[in-house]
C-alpha cells in the first residue's frame, strides 16, 4: 500500500482502489480517458482546494505505450496532466506549480518551452522548477508533476 501525506491528511490508496478517501475528505482521481494505474500509486488526489497531478509521462492512454518523438511526447505528458486536472474542474492556467524531470536538459528544455507555450496560450504561466535527472521511468526523457488551484465545490 502507498501512503501520502498531504496537508497532514494521509491519503491511502492501493491498486484496487480506482477512487480512495483519507479519515480527512483526501480523495484520489481517475477520470475516464486517463492513462490506467498499475501498481500503488494514483494519478491524482483533490485535497480541499488543490489538486495534485503524479508525475506525468507522455503516455498515450489509448495504448499504455510511450508516445515517439520527443515534441510529442512532451505534448502527451501535459496533455496527460491536462486531463486530470480538467477532470476537477481546473484549467492549464490554474497550474500554481511544476516540477519537470528531463533526462538531458540542453535537448529537451526548449521543447518544453515550445509545448507548454503551445498550451497554455498566454500567460499565466505556473512557476516552474526544471533539473536534468539521471535516470527516469522506463528511460523516458520527461515526466512532469504539477499542483492546481480548483476551489472545491460545496
Amino acid at each position: 500500500m502507498r501512503s501520502l501525506v498531504l496537508g497532514g491528511a494521509l491519503l491511502a490508496a492501493t491498486a484496487g482502489d480506482a477512487l480512495a478517501q483519507s479519515p480527512n475528505g483526501v480523495r484520489t482521481l481517475n477520470p475516464p480517458g486517463a492513462i490506467k494505474v498499475e501498481g500503488t500509486w494514483s494519478l491524482g488526489a483533490r485535497a480541499g482546494d488543490f489538486v495534485f497531478v503524479a508525475g506525468m509521462q507522455g503516455v498515450d492512454p489509448a495504448t499504455g505505450k510511450l508516445v515517439e518523438g520527443d515534441e510529442a511526447r512532451i505534448r502527451q505528458a501535459f496533455l496527460n496532466i491536462r486531463l486530470i486536472a480538467q477532470s476537477e474542474g481546473a484549467t492549464l492556467q490554474d497550474c500554481v506549480r511544476l516540477t519537470v524531470y528531463v533526462s538531458d536538459l540542453a535537448r529537451i528544455a526548449p521543447l518544453v518551452d515550445k509545448v507548454q507555450a503551445e498550451l497554455w496560450g498566454k500567460p499565466p504561466y505556473p512557476p516552474r522548477t526544471m533539473f536534468e535527472a539521471k535516470r527516469l521511468f522506463d528511460g523516458d526523457i520527461i515526466e512532469i508533476d504539477s499542483v492546481f488551484y480548483s476551489p472545491a465545490k460545496k
